[in-house]
């Protein structure tokens, strides 16, 4: 009976071993979503309190996805206020416990690698998408020195984003697919703004946008990962031409951040960076666009 036993479990190794005997395929699943408030589908509500949503990019893409994708299971270990730096470090984000982050191993980083290793079979985990990057400038708006701020974001996305994906892409099993994503820019909701100097950074903050999205787009273009151009999906860099939009003829850029985003709502909901749900869905678009079918 031993002889047996051992007989068969040696042709089965032998079997495994030869070209072209493809291993069980696996029980699940998953689309692994990572990055800060925006994975979250994060909006204000009636009372102007932000908090997570089933309405996001993320959530969109996943019904999309699991349409033709067998046991596809969705795990969203994004964090509101995440910047580029507490993702690797674990440190320095007040929003971490406030939005209930969940962080095995101590940083969003660790977690999504922790992850990625414990589902390591091909085609286990075929999508992972992030969006991060945002949060290393958007305190710069308020800042005293616009420019100088702008630019110590701008580098330390380039100095943790090919970290970033680099960790992502080594820890994935085979067949992993990779999409990152540009930004749009909110702050072109200062061109209603009474204060001139919210006004006139309103006016240059599109050039200061292309600084942040060519810094994140090199990064994915290195690290093998797609670029969803949620930029020009939101005609950011569009200042000349013009639209209608509540009875005035305004930039389309503003128009488009106007529409798709709270930046533009009076309060409580608004002035507030987070798409809408019209938003959130050119966002998963612009997403999906580059993803492909799985």
């Amino acid at each position: 009976m031993y002889r047996r036993i051992l007989l068969w479990a040696t042709v089965a190794a032998a079997l495994a071993a030869l070209p072209g005997v493809a291993a069980a395929a696996p029980a699940h699943r998953y689309y692994l979503a990572l990055g800060d408030s925006l994975s979250q589908g994060m909006q204000p509500n009636f009372r102007g309190v932000l908090q997570d949503t089933n309405q996001g990019y993320v959530d969109d893409v996943f019904a999309a996805e699991r349409a033709h994708v067998r046991n596809l299971q969705l795990v969203k270990l994004g964090c509101g206020g995440e910047t580029t730096s507490s993702m690797i470090t674990g440190k320095g984000n007040p929003g971490a416990r406030r939005f209930h982050c969940h962080r095995p191993g101590g940083s969003q980083l660790k977690a999504a690698v922790r992850f990625l290793r414990a589902h390591h079979q091909r085609g286990e985990v075929p999508l992972v998408t992030i969006d991060i990057g945002a949060n290393d400038v958007d305190g710069c708006a308020s800042a005293s020195n616009v420019g100088s701020c702008v630019s110590a974001g701008v580098a330390s996305i380039g100095r943790n984003v090919p970290r970033i994906l680099k960790a992502l892409r080594k820890a994935a099993p085979a067949g992993t697919r990779f999409a990152n994503m540009t930004l749009y820019d909110p702050v072109l909701a200062g061109y209603f703004s009474s204060d001139a100097s919210a006004k006139a950074l309103a006016t240059a903050s599109p050039l200061l946008a292309k600084q942040v999205n060519d810094e994140l787009t090199g990064a994915d273009r290195k690290a093998g990962f797609r670029t969803a151009d949620v930029a020009g999906a939101f005609h950011t860099y569009d200042s000349a031409d013009t639209v209608t939009w509540e009875g005035q003829q305004l930039p389309v850029n503003v128009a488009t951040v106007c529409s798709w985003t709270w930046a533009c709502q009076t309060p409580p909901s608004g002035p507030n960076i987070h798409a809408n749900k019209n938003g959130y869905a050119v966002i998963a678009n612009a997403f999906e666009k580059v993803i492909g079918r799985l």
